[in-house]
């Protein structure tokens, strides 16, 4: 009874030293650097939006938040670097679209599980594709488009940053819900994309808007429509999918948010997602962010989850659908 006696006061003894350094961790964090991984290179819009946040995040905290660009492998390899990271909130992993809502439903087998490996902080913006043509191309509307695509099954061609890559299910998406069959051309990004389309070698392109609204200014693309539900400020006469074909319930929209190592204390989330969501609302931030295309969300770790599984269903049925396979 001694020995049992002494074995419970061992336990409680453990049990209160693991719950005051669990505490602890909530409290002090950060004491160090904090490190933003991203699946892509420097200069596009997930890299753009870490790097504007994680400022005002470090000077918030008084630690420096810095960005760790990781591209390759359709973001395989960001993702699980921070997958296989500690569960402390210094490692937080700039989700997107691609990795982490489409490359589940075209790999069947990944290093990581977006749902499993990830605990979901904040969803932070959300940035609409531009289905755009050559300024010279005959097709005036999308809807003119469509038809021509109806009058000649496979005939009208469509590129992308990619195989898998988000605006190729976009365009999929595009010819399910129209029922026209579009030949998808995938190019290494969407600069080269863009730079057949206006040559002419490929009829329509979906790049996002902070890729294509630039050439839509300068008259070199003519803008079709958005894919978003609501038109975008950086184009207020371009249509959306939806008021230009007289349909309902098309959207295809890139995002970003922060993910953070399942484990992760919640104090830990909670202090991320707070500080994230006021950097948000900061004029000189959001200001910025619009003018490249973005629209700014926020909100819980509970909302981007829901966002999130929803994402995965979408995108998975889209995928099957359309054959789309990377492996």
């Amino acid at each position: 009874m001694t020995r049992f006696l002494r074995q419970f006061a061992t336990s409680l003894m453990l049990i209160g030293a693991l719950c005051s350094s669990y505490a602890a961790v909530g409290k002090d964090w950060p004491a160090q650097q904090v490190r933003i991984v991203l699946p892509y290179p420097p200069g596009g819009a997930s890299d753009v939006t870490a790097r504007l946040l994680g400022s005002k995040m470090g000077q918030a905290w008084g630690e420096s938040v810095v960005v760790d660009n990781k591209p390759g492998a359709n973001g395989i390899i960001a993702n699980e670097a921070v997958a296989k990271s500690a569960a402390d909130g210094y490692t937080i992993l700039m989700a997107n679209l691609g990795p982490n809502g489409i490359n589940p439903a075209v790999y069947s087998k990944l290093p990581y599980d977006t749902v499993k490996d990830f605990a979901p902080v904040i969803l932070t913006t959300t940035v609409p594709l531009v289905i755009v043509t050559s300024a010279d191309s005959p097709y005036k509307t999308l809807a003119q488009l469509i038809a021509a695509a109806k009058e000649q099954p496979g005939k009208i061609n469509f590129g992308s940053a990619g195989n898998g890559a988000s605006n190729h299910l976009a365009g999929e998406l595009l010819a399910s819900m129209t029922g026209v069959k579009l030949t998808h051309v995938p190019y290494k990004g969407d600069a080269p994309s863009i730079t057949d389309l206006m040559g002419n070698q490929i009829h329509m392109a979906l790049p996002t808007a902070l890729a294509g609204v630039p050439h839509v200014k300068s008259g070199k693309l003519r803008a079709l429509a958005v894919t978003s539900k609501k038109r975008i400020a950086s184009l207020p006469e371009v249509p959306t999918v939806d008021e230009a074909l007289g349909i309902s319930g098309y959207e295809a929209v890139s995002w970003g948010g922060f993910m953070v190592p399942t484990g992760t204390p919640p104090e830990v989330i909670a202090k991320i997602n707070a500080e994230t969501n006021k950097a948000l609302q900061m004029p000189e931030i959001s200001e910025k962010l619009n003018a490249q295309g973005a629209e700014i969300v926020g909100g819980t770790p509970e909302a981007f989850g829901t966002f999130l599984k929803a994402e995965l269903v979408k995108w998975k049925k889209v995928a099957d659908a359309a054959k789309v396979r990377l492996d």
